[in-house]
């Protein structure tokens, strides 16, 4: 089968437009992952609230028209920039639960790496901290697709724990989406340091641990 595009005298197969869309799709990626990270950059360095959508054009070398295409507001490239940061973070807590250790050592890795990761985002980023904080729930839509990777991540290393005997988890599901919660929670002090501040690694990884083998009842 074949069929004509937009007028041309040249006969496209099926399999050649499938290609040529590949090809364009991913044009269109790459120029739309070049704007978030240019945006990305000027929020750290201008700030969100002082930088434009001019700005971004500008410093893309894209212009606004494409600007535009892509995003309808700076709202919308604010959110790209924390959904394309939260991707990361995603990435780094797979290759954690892909490691070869322990189910419980995974689990406190975890935990540590997403508190960790979220700090150094927001630190990293000087004038995008005070927008995270002062932003956080409105942020909070943008965080329903990572939310629900790492709650199956934790099912992932729970299921794992149990099958070696590690675990006792009468609710594998129900567990995995308390822990989630329970670090959620504490993200914004941890990352204040309201936390442990005052504690040795040492002392604050054996809180940690207390809290979390507990309430999976691990084995010894």
């Amino acid at each position: 089968m074949c069929v004509f595009l937009c007028g041309m005298q040249k006969c496209f197969t099926f399999a050649q437009i499938i290609k040529q869309c590949a090809i364009i799709n991913m044009a269109v990626s790459k120029t739309k992952a070049k704007l978030v990270d240019v945006a990305r950059q000027l929020f750290a360095k201008m700030g969100v609230e002082n930088t434009t959508m001019n700005d971004i054009a500008l410093a893309s070398k894209k212009g606004r028209r494409t600007l535009y295409t892509y995003f309808k507001s700076k709202e919308d490239i604010y959110m790209a920039v924390v959904e394309s940061e939260l991707d990361i973070l995603s990435d780094i807590m797979k290759r954690v639960v892909e490691k070869d250790i322990s189910p419980d050592q995974k689990i406190i890795e975890m935990i540590y790496t997403r508190l960790d990761a979220v700090k150094e985002v927001v630190y990293r980023n000087g004038t995008l901290r005070a927008t995270f904080f002062r932003d956080i729930w409105r942020v909070e839509k943008v965080r329903k697709r990572f939310d629900a990777k790492e709650i199956q991540l934790f099912k992932d290393v729970l299921r794992e724990g149990v099958e070696k005997g590690v675990f006792q988890v009468d609710d594998i599901d129900m567990t995995a989406e308390l822990v989630h919660y329970s670090v959620k929670g504490i993200e914004v002090p941890y990352i204040r340091g309201h936390i442990g501040a005052k504690l040795t690694d040492e002392t604050r990884g054996q809180y940690v641990e207390n809290i979390v083998f507990g309430a999976l009842r691990r084995k010894e």
